[in-house]
């Protein structure tokens, strides 16, 4: 029989929680228990959702417990990486929230413990392992469908919600900025679909456009990349209007030199409230794709990787040059930024 892959939770800041649990549970993983710093406005949510999961007295004891193998992190985006290292200097793997960390420093530290522990660091990007659109998308291009990729265009609009965030929302230190927030999902998926293994950061801005009176937000970011294998060009923001019926209208799309596939995530405005409508459109097809067997392959090869030490999730070293690029991206626009846009 099969070994059981068991995991814990540390940090519930962030409801991205829920999605990452809940996925490794689809795939036949266990839930341990979890941990998290005081009382975050997720905790009534978390706690009807995961009844009767257990919650640990301390950090050190989770950690601790020699039979969890894999830790979850979504704690506030500033202290990822000191758990995410606690967590590997105790034997165990890591999947991470997004962003991973919010400094380079950080960043040095978690390389240094990857190279030290052998352990795994994984960001779960949800924006691509949570979409079956996406799912479908790569396996269209991996078949050729489009030609060479030599473009991606990512757009990762969000709704603000004031009402239901925390502080630590609205403090540029603790979320690390947009484009390390939001925008490395789109990093991901440029060096994902364009084959590419780095990148040139050509132009990043941030700015505050809308939210004057909160100094420590950034609502609007841009980035373009380049790579020998393609061109990105990224918009994130917090301007999702009320009327749309979701979160955000998240679009990618996939410039090949033999066609193109356009991804409308999470809806198709004033046509339906269905998500994951991928278009594909080359020299024979021009079509809308069902999505709903594609699935989110990320969680069980993670466990497939834990087991057999391979790195087919996602290759620790594109962890390592998303979390780069972004914050590089990140730096590059706020030193650019015109006074008065954010502080």
């Amino acid at each position: 029989m099969a070994k059981i892959l068991k995991f814990a939770a540390v940090g519930i800041d962030h409801r991205h929680i829920f999605g990452q649990i809940q996925n490794m549970l689809d795939v036949g993983a266990e839930f341990a228990g979890w941990w998290t710093e005081g009382e975050p406005e997720t905790l009534d949510g978390f706690v009807k959702r995961f009844d009767g999961a257990h919650r640990f007295a301390s950090l050190e004891e989770l950690l601790g417990d020699a039979s969890i193998e894999l830790i979850l992190v979504a704690s506030l985006p500033c202290d990822r990486a000191g758990h995410a290292i606690s967590a590997m200097q105790a034997g165990k793997d890591v999947m991470v929230d997004k962003p991973g960390c919010t400094t380079l420093e950080q960043l040095d530290q978690i390389k240094q413990c990857v190279a030290e522990t052998k352990r795994i660091w994984s960001i779960d990007f949800s924006e691509r392992f949570e979409v079956a659109s996406v799912t479908k998308a790569a396996s269209l291009v991996q078949s050729g469908a489009i030609g060479k990729v030599i473009q991606t265009l990512g757009m990762g609009p969000h709704r603000l919600n004031r009402p239901s965030r925390p502080d630590w929302f609205f403090d540029r230190q603790s979320y690390g900025g947009i484009i390390c927030d939001i925008a490395s999902h789109q990093i991901d998926q440029f060096l994902y679909f364009t084959g590419s293994t780095d990148a040139q950061i050509r132009m990043a801005t941030v700015g505050n456009y809308a939210n004057p009176d909160d100094k420590g937000l950034q609502d609007f970011g841009e980035v373009a990349l380049q790579s020998d294998n393609g061109h990105g060009y990224i918009r994130v923001d917090w301007y999702t209007p009320d009327a749309l019926p979701t979160w955000g209208d998240g679009r990618l799309t996939i410039l090949g030199t033999e066609g193109y596939i356009e991804l409308r995530k999470y809806v198709d405005v004033a046509r339906d409230t269905t998500i994951d409508n991928l278009f594909l459109v080359n020299g024979t097809r021009h079509e809308q794709i069902d999505c709903s067997d594609a699935g989110y392959p990320y969680f069980q090869n993670l466990a497939n990787d834990i087991a057999q030490r391979t790195e087919t999730a996602m290759p620790q070293a594109h962890a390592f040059k998303v979390m780069e690029l972004a914050l590089k991206a990140q730096a590059m626009a706020e030193q650019m930024q015109p006074a008065g846009h954010w502080s």
